[in-house]
This record gives C-alpha cells, structure tokens and sequence, in this order.
C-alpha cells in the first residue's frame, strides 16, 4: 500500500495506515490490566475506513471491475464515504456517496469538500434525530442501488467486497502485531460491516489462538448476541450497531464473546479519552474502550487488551457528544 522507504511520498494515499498504538494509562490507573488503542483517527480522512477505501479500489483496480473514469458509488455513514472520496479524488474516479440524514452534517460537508458528490436519504418516519436505525440503513440502500443502476457505476460495497477484510487482515493487524511483539491477550471491536473485527481475529488467531476476540454491539440493538431489538434499535453510536444478523465477514472467524454498551457508556467514555488522554475521539472509539473496561473489570482483570479509535471527535461537534 505504501512505501516508506522514501522520504516524501508521491500523495496522499501512502500515508494511510502506520497508525501509532496507545497505551491508556491514564484510565487503567485503577485497574489491573491495560489497553492498547490503535489510533486510527489519525489517517488523512480522520478514520479508520481510509484503509478500506484504498484496499477496495485497488482490488477493484487490479480484476478490471472497475473502469477508468468509472463512476464510484457506495452507502456510508460518512467514514468510508470520506476515505472512497479522497482515494477516488486522487485517483480520478467520480465518487457519489449515499448517506442518512441521521448521520452527521460533518461527514456530508467533509465529503463534499473532499470532490464526491453526496445523496442525503430521509429517515424512517418516527426515527430519532442523530440516529440511524437498521431499517434507515435499508432506505439507504434502496437508493444507493438505483443510483448505481442509473449511473452504470462501480458499488463499492462495504459488507461484500474482500477488500474490506483484507485491509485489516493483511495491513493494520500485522501492524499491530509488529508493535506489540504479539503480547497481548485480547480484543474487542464495535460491529459496524464486521470488516474490521474479521480481519483482526483472523490474523490474531493465526497468530495465537489463545488471543480472545469480542464483539460490542448497542444495548438496544444486539442481535449478534442474540437478543432483541428495543425501540427500533435505535442508538446514537453512529458506524455500527444496525441490527444486522447476516454479516458476511463474520462468517470468516468465530467470536469468543459479546458486550453490549448504552449511548451514555460510549459517549462518556469518549469525554473522558480526550480529557485524561488527551484523545479526540468519536462515540465508537468510546464503546470499543468501554468494552475494553468492563472486561479489565470482569474476566480479563490483570490482561492486555487491544482497540481500536475509529474517527475523530470533529467529526461530532455538532451533537451532544461535546458541551
């Protein structure tokens, strides 16, 4: 993906990636245990989903699926639409991101900024402002196939394409590895497509069996772990938590174990990273490190567990993340 053997690189697509790996002292000063955070939200587009971006366009590149000057479409949230609208800028493709209004007027004006044009679709009716439910998801979809119908175009499709996976799987998680010379005893990830959780158990558990892999999912929307839905599922942890059972990637490992985590749990957590750790962070990364304490709180007491920090907190300013 990069070369740095050079010091200057030929844009901004080598920089994605190499992201630095934290320890959070500060908020295990209590507990006995620790917590790794791999700071994705240092990449150009301020997330994590830059990896899948480019890892995604150039398989695509490499088949021949997509075309040059080909028209790039795909259903965001606005991380992976961010990442898809600076690799396709870069690379000359028109990118057309297809986004709820539940999620943040940040995202859509960062990507319109970044050259993509961007496709706003309305809520189910009822739905709560600043929340994007399953079914809102669903709306989202319906549009994004009929633009990419219409427009002859290339769906980047997060949930489907290898690619997803394979950023995490061939990238990011020997990164980790490298870093922590392999010594630590689990992880637990937010589910959002399920990419990054797959293709971090996969090279984790290649690695060490023994490494313990959990998934975190909103109170009110875990279906993963087999309860049901409350109130729509709907939860302000924008990125994940959409009451999807059937998520491909997930079938490519198995899960040692599942935490649920409220607004309030991944929201508070959040403040308190960027004012004990000086980490500016969205609600995601709040529900990941949660997750992280309560298992240094529960059956992991005395162990090392990795995180990851999905996006920056700018890209939450407006809502009540931050007062």
């Amino acid at each position: 993906m990069m070369d740095q053997s050079r010091g200057i690189y030929k844009s901004v697509l080598d920089a994605i990636g190499s992201t630095p790996l934290i320890k959070l002292s500060r908020l295990t000063k209590n507990l006995d245990g620790n917590i790794l955070a791999k700071m994705e939200y240092l990449n150009p587009g301020f997330s994590k989903k830059d990896r899948i971006a480019l890892q995604m366009i150039e398989e695509a590149e490499k088949s021949g699926v997509l075309k040059p000057g080909q028209t790039v479409v795909e259903l965001t949230s606005g991380n992976t639409g961010t990442g898809l609208a600076i690799v396709c800028g870069v690379k000359g493709y028109p990118f057309v991101a297809v986004m709820s209004k539940g999620n943040t007027d940040e995202r859509a004006r960062m990507m319109r900024s970044l050259g993509a044009e961007v496709v706003l679709v309305e809520q189910i009716p009822g739905s709560t402002p600043g929340t994007v439910s399953g079914e809102s998801l669903e709306r989202v979809e319906l549009q994004t196939q009929r633009i990419v119908e219409e427009r002859g175009a290339f769906r980047c499709n997060q949930f489907d394409l290898m690619g997803n996976l394979n950023a995490w799987y061939s990238h990011a998680g020997r990164e980790i590895l490298q870093q922590t010379n392999g010594d630590f005893d689990a992880f637990c990830d937010f589910i959002g497509t399920g990419g990054t959780f797959a293709g971090l158990t996969k090279v984790f558990k290649e690695f060490d069996p023994s490494i313990l892999c959990y998934i975190i999912e909103p109170i009110n929307a875990a279906v993963l772990t087999g309860n049901k839905v409350i109130s729509r599922g709907d939860h302000k942890i924008q990125g994940g938590g959409y009451s999807m059972s059937n998520l491909k990637f997930l079938n490519f490992v198995s899960i040692d174990g599942t935490l649920q985590v409220t607004d309030e749990e991944a929201y508070s957590t959040a403040r308190k990273l960027a004012n004990k750790e000086g980490i500016f962070a969205g609600p995601s990364s709040g529900a990941n490190v949660h997750g992280a304490l309560q298992l240094l709180k529960g059956p992991l007491q005395g162990k090392t567990v990795v995180v990851i920090l999905c996006d920056s907190g700018l890209k939450y300013l407006s809502t009540d993340l931050w007062t």
